[in-house]
């Protein structure tokens, strides 16, 4: 018996070792246990949404970011492409008056012409003059180099005096002409030319306003011929307009005067810049009238001129 009792309590203590053992890897399993759990955690927080959802929104705001963004470029080039035609419209505007500013050379008169119904310039042949056969050598030179001038389609341009600048003012025709034939004390303005003139003692007054008057008895080819009253301006002498005179024409037996003009006529009709003009004096104004009105004052040999 008492073997059998020591028995048992060997088997008693053997269990309870087991039970032990268990208990402390019960334990240690309980120790290790943990470990996993926050793995497995770890993995459901990384398995989580939360980055791939940030990922959508970071795609859905990058999705969005292009859509609009080709939507402003389509606008903003719809928008370029609509003024890019509006300029060039405006060069087209600013191209028709162009044309304008580059015939002003001649038609700075022509666009006066085109209120006015201007016509044509005239330019006549030495031959088409009545005895310009005869004319003394330096009288038809200086015929022969305003005729000249008259075939260039020059305008009348103001302040000019060089016909390489599309039109000459008449006093600049006279300058221009008398200086190419050998008279280089020629003045540049239509006063001093007559100042000139008077000064050479071969001017001719005349205050008659008929054509047939004595006054004109003397005229002769090649001579200078003066206005004043032709527009405003404040000058002494007061005179504002030169030509020179050409003679009679064969056709017409009229006496013709060629230079430089804004709007005198030839065969009644206006003409504008360097041409043939019909010479005759204009009528007196009407009574009471405050208009600038052209005056002819009178013609005189030019100083110098050799009529051998």
């Amino acid at each position: 018996m008492k073997w059998l009792l020591i028995l048992g309590m060997c088997l008693g203590q053997v269990c309870a070792a087991h039970a032990a053992e268990e208990s402390l890897g019960t334990k240690i399993k309980k120790v290790f246990e943990p470990s996993p759990t926050p793995i497995r955690k770890h993995r459901k927080k990384k398995a989580t949404p939360t980055p791939s959802p940030a990922a959508e929104r970071k795609q859905k705001k990058a999705s969005p970011t292009p859509t609009p963004s080709p939507t402003p470029k389509s606008k903003s080039k719809r928008k370029q492409a609509s003024p890019t035609p509006a300029p060039t419209e405006s060069p087209a505007a600013t191209e028709t008056p162009s044309p304008t500013p580059a015939e002003n050379p001649t038609p700075s008169s022509s666009e006066r012409a085109q209120g006015k119904k201007a016509w044509p310039n005239v330019s006549l042949s030495p031959e088409e003059i009545e005895d310009s056969d005869s004319y003394p050598l330096k009288v038809r030179q200086i015929i022969d180099a305003g005729l000249a001038l008259t075939k260039q389609n020059l305008g009348y341009t103001y302040g000019s005096a060089d016909p390489a600048n599309g039109g000459m003012d008449c006093s600049g025709f006279v300058y221009y002409v008398l200086k190419q034939n050998g008279f280089p004390d020629a003045p540049r303005d239509s006063s001093q030319q007559y100042v000139w003139v008077r000064k050479g003692g071969n001017f001719k007054a005349v205050v008659s306003r008929k054509e047939d008057s004595f006054e004109l008895d003397d005229l002769k080819p090649g001579d200078l011929l003066f206005w004043r009253g032709t527009y405003n301006i404040d000058r002494d002498p007061p005179i504002t307009h030169s030509m020179i005179y050409l003679g009679r024409e064969k056709r017409t037996n009229k006496r013709v005067m060629v230079g430089s003009s804004d709007g005198r006529t030839y065969d009644g009709k206006q003409r504008w810049g360097v041409s043939v003009f019909d010479f005759k004096l204009p009528p007196p104004p009407k009574s009471g009238d405050a208009k600038i009105s052209p005056v002819f004052v009178g013609y005189g040999r030019i100083p110098g001129l050799n009529e051998d």
